[in-house]
Parts: C-alpha cells; structure tokens; sequence
C-alpha cells in the first residue's frame, strides 16, 4: 500500500500544496478556439477511452437536434433511469428538450433497449452495442450496467462541448457504424483515501463521476487510518466523534453518516460502481486506539496523530475486545454495504510481528464472512492463510523482494485472487516527475506513459492468469485535501489504469494510446478537471 516514509518533505511542503490545484500547470483551462471542420466532424468510430472491443465504421452517421426523443420501454425502470442520465447530460448543452419517452415512431430516435437475446448476453454483464445510423442511434445490453457503459461511449463520441453545462454550438453528431464492446476484467477501480485527508460527500460524488466516465466499477474507500477514523459506527461511537476529529496536518476531519455513506453507495451504484469499503487493520489503527484505550495493549490512549508515518501502530492481537470491536464495526459496515466484499487492509504492520498477524488475520477474516462477504486485504495478507474467496491486493513495486512476491505468487496459484495495483505504475499519488508540487515518490516517478505501458496479464511473474481479477489505481491523500489537486493527479493517469482493467491487450499502444488520451483533453476542461499536461501526451493546444 504505502512504504515508510519521513514527515519532514511532506509536510515541509503543506503551503505548496494548498496553492498547487489552482496553479498554472494544474489548470490547463486556455483552450483555443476550434476551426470549424474540426467543429463539424464526427470523432472517427470507436476513438474513445478506454478502446472499445470491436468497431465497424460504416455509413452516415446519428445527429441529436431538437426533434431528438430518448426512446425506453413502456415499464421498463433500468431503461428509463439510464434514459434521464443521458438526457440529464445532453439538455443543457444542446438546449434540446429530449423527452425520455416509451412511444415508437419517426426518425432521429436515440433507442435504449436491455435485452437477453443472444448478441447482448454474449458481451456478459457489463458489455453493450452501440449503432449508429442517420435516422437512429440505438444502446443495446443485457443489462442496465452496460447500458450504462454504452451511454459513456456516447459520450466521447459527441464532441467536448457536450459536457458544458451551458447551451453549446453544435452540431452533435455521432460518426455512423457498429460498436461492440465488454471489459477485459470484472475488477476495475480507484481507492480514494478519505482518511488522510477528509472528502465530503459531493467530492467523492464528483470521483465517482469522473471513473464512470471511463467505465471503472469499483470505489475502494479506505475509511480509516492513523490520522482519521471517517464512519459512524453505533456500538463504538467515539471511533467517528473523536478519532474522525482531525487529519493531515491538524485539520477538522470529519467523517460520513450511515445515511451520508449509504447515499455514496447509492449514488456509486447509479453510476455503475460498486463501493468496496476499507477498515485497514492491525496497523495503521491510532484513530481507533485514540478513541478507545481498552484497544490497547497497556489500556492507554496515544494522543491523535496528524502526521504522516507509518508502520507505529496496532490493535492489540491478545485481547479479546479486539475481535468484539472488529466484528461489531464489520457487522454495522457490511449491514450498509450491499456490494459483496469488504477490505480489512492488513499492509505495514510492522508493530505486529509475524506471528501474530497471522494469528489476527484468522480471527479476523471469519468475521467477514461470517456477515455474508468476501475478504479483501493488502497482499501482506498472502502470508496469513487466506480463506477461500479472498482477494489479496497486490502493491509492490520495482524493488518489492522476490520473496515477498513469490509469497503472492504461491498464494494466486492456492486459489486467492489479485487485483493489481503496483505503486510505480498505477499509483495515482504518486509524483510525475521532481517538479510535481504534490504527491509522494518512494516508490519512484510515474509519468503517463509509465502508468499506462504495462499489462496486468503477464506484470506478477508465474501467477496465473485467470487468478487476476483485475486493477486498481490507488489515490492516497497525505498531499492532497481538495477536488482540484485529487483531478490534477488522476488526470491524465486514471483513464490509463482504466483502459488496461477493460480494453484487450492487443489494444494496448502507447503511440495510438496517447493520441486518445490527448483528445480528451477539451472534454477535460468542459467538465472543469484540471489536469497535468504531460510532455509525454500530445494535446491539442499548448
């Protein structure tokens, strides 16, 4: 997850990281007005992020205009929801009325259909076709899932303006052909640490928005660490009250309702994504063990802690309120969690010796599953004897150990899963170069193409293939503490991480990637992200 690393360069650096989300080099907003064939021409076929599966480019193509109707079955509330999403992005940039309505006939329909016919149910759970004609563009799926993702498409393939919350010069064309497309892996996500630093609900709603974009299905928030414990929990209420009471750098923290965090859940699932929640355990656990002293073995409470190390703290493994507290918090959490997994971190340690992590990972683990979901940990959790279904979370980097990988490597062959997030590739905290004000760099810099240029089929040596689940961008907070600097170091990273979870890996180029990833640059700044203009990336204005 994270390597031991000294305060003094962070938070040394806490005046340049208030002001770096609204620097020049964060912004990037100066667009140039575009010429108008650029204005008129439909975006090539299937020229989107992340890659589609397959494209058949072919014949005139969609145009919205104000005749315009979102066509959805009569009765059918997966269709109409996906319908008002769709219409609720378009309106106020086209100034069209686009009513969502079940009634047939006439031209210039845009038809979304869920359906179990053989074509749909072929692309799986979350694959979708899009066709686009002159008199029709039509969204087909087995599943309201992938309708969403075929919305997404839609989306890019319409030009930047379309995301502008004001009415907007047209014309809105979509070029003419066939889409198919499905997700190379089930598991693609981003963790936002909201402990480090405290994200009210409409910020993560804004991330949750900006990974639907790209089709990712999976927000791992990690709501507890040293520095903030950012649940209510009803049978331990001082964890929130207290342990939630600050941050990184002394800050008021904060911390979510049941119904506030039962809102996020909603909100993700609308959006296609499932929340996967984190109480990281035995270490990095001072916010609860300032709440609560019995916690500890000398039954004293350390002081809160605002700084950034790691590795100091731990729940103590021979109590046995330690195992009431964790099953009481894992009962309340998985009561408002429908999604099926729960993560109970397991990474850093280092206060807790070996034997008895292994001795609190079998205590702990039961407790999940005793609730009716799937373990998920930090790959340290490989050494600990993982239950059947359990997902181990894979975060070495280029000088991990062989032992510590082959540790993983042995356990994916027993039967647990992985999901791939080596911090010099997917590590979205991490700095692009020594000029990035922001972020951290212990486990090196991660510039674009690094992020993108690698492929999680074949990355962890001797682990089978069918035991990775797929991918996930971590975006720790000891740097960051406001939407403008999380945008600056997701973008333009994240959609990256997103390709390699869904496009398959004959799409993965960097040459063709990267002339993608520079076109959605205007879109960018339509939806006000402020992103890092990599030397790397071509962007259409300088």
């Amino acid at each position: 997850m994270r390597q031991h690393h000294g305060t003094a360069c962070v938070l040394g650096s806490l005046l340049l990281i208030a002001a770096a989300g609204t620097s020049s080099s964060a912004t990037t907003a100066g667009s140039a007005p575009a010429s108008a064939a650029a204005r008129t021409a439909p975006v090539p076929l299937g020229r989107v992020v992340p890659a589609p599966l397959a494209v058949e480019p072919g014949g005139p193509g969609f145009e919205i205009t104000a005749k315009t109707r979102i066509r959805v079955g009569s009765g059918n509330a997966d269709e109409r929801r996906v319908g008002e999403y769709l219409a609720g992005i378009l309106r106020p940039s086209t100034g069209y009325r686009l009513p969502v309505t079940d009634r047939d006939g006439g031209d210039g329909i845009i038809r979304l259909r869920i359906s179990a016919e053989p074509a749909n149910k072929a692309l799986g759970d979350e694959g979708y076709r899009v066709i686009s004609t002159r008199g029709s563009l039509t969204i087909t799926s087995w599943t309201s899932t992938g309708l969403f993702h075929g919305v997404q498409t839609v989306r890019q393939q319409l030009p930047a303006a379309v995301e502008r919350r004001t009415p907007q010069r047209g014309p809105w064309r979509i070029a003419g052909g066939t889409i198919r497309d499905m997700p190379r892996y089930a598991y693609r996500g981003s963790m936002l640490d909201v402990s480090r630093h405290f994200f009210p609900v409409d910020h993560v709603k804004r991330y949750i928005d900006q990974l639907a974009l790209y089709k990712m299905n999976k927000l791992h928030l990690h709501l507890s660490d040293d520095q903030g414990w950012r649940i209510a929990i009803d049978s331990w209420p001082r964890l929130a009250t207290y342990g939630g009471s600050t941050q990184v750098g002394g800050g008021p923290g904060g911390y979510y309702t049941k119904d506030q965090y039962k809102d996020i859940v909603a909100y993700a699932a609308s959006r296609g994504l499932q929340v996967i929640p984190e109480i990281d355990t035995p270490g990095h656990t001072n916010a609860a063990l300032a709440s609560y002293a019995e916690l500890n073995c000398d039954g004293v409470a350390p002081p809160l802690y605002t700084g950034t190390e790691v590795g100091f703290s731990s729940l103590c493994v021979n109590k046995d309120i330690t195992y009431d507290f964790v099953d009481d918090v894992v009962r309340e959490l998985a009561a408002l969690t429908p999604g099926g997994t729960v993560h109970i971190g397991g990474d850093e340690a280092h206060s807790t010796s070996h034997e008895d992590f292994v001795t609190f990972m079998g205590k702990v683990q039961p407790l999940v599953t005793k609730y009716g979901k799937s373990v998920m940990g930090w790959h340290q959790l490989a050494g600990a004897h993982p239950v059947p279904g359990a997902v181990a979370q894979y975060w070495g980097y280029d000088r991990t150990g062989q032992a510590e990988r082959d540790q993983v490597v042995n356990a994916a062959r027993n039967g647990t899963k992985l999901v791939l997030s080596p911090a010099d590739r997917s590590y979205l905290d991490h700095k692009y170069d020594k000029d990035t004000k922001l972020g951290l760099s212990w486990a090196g810099y991660v510039e674009v193409q690094r992020s993108y240029d690698w492929d999680p089929g074949t990355y962890l040596k001797g682990a089978p293939a069918d035991a990775v689940l797929g991918v996930e961008a971590p975006l720790w907070t000891e740097t960051l503490s406001t939407p403008a600097q999380l945008d600056y170091m997701a973008f333009p990273r994240l959609p990256g991480i997103a390709e390699l979870g869904w496009s398959p890996a004959a799409a993965h180029d960097w040459g063709k990637y990267r002339t993608r990833l520079a076109e959605q640059a205007p879109r960018w700044d339509a939806l006000g992200i402020g992103y890092y203009k990599s030397p790397q990336v071509p962007w259409p204005y300088r």
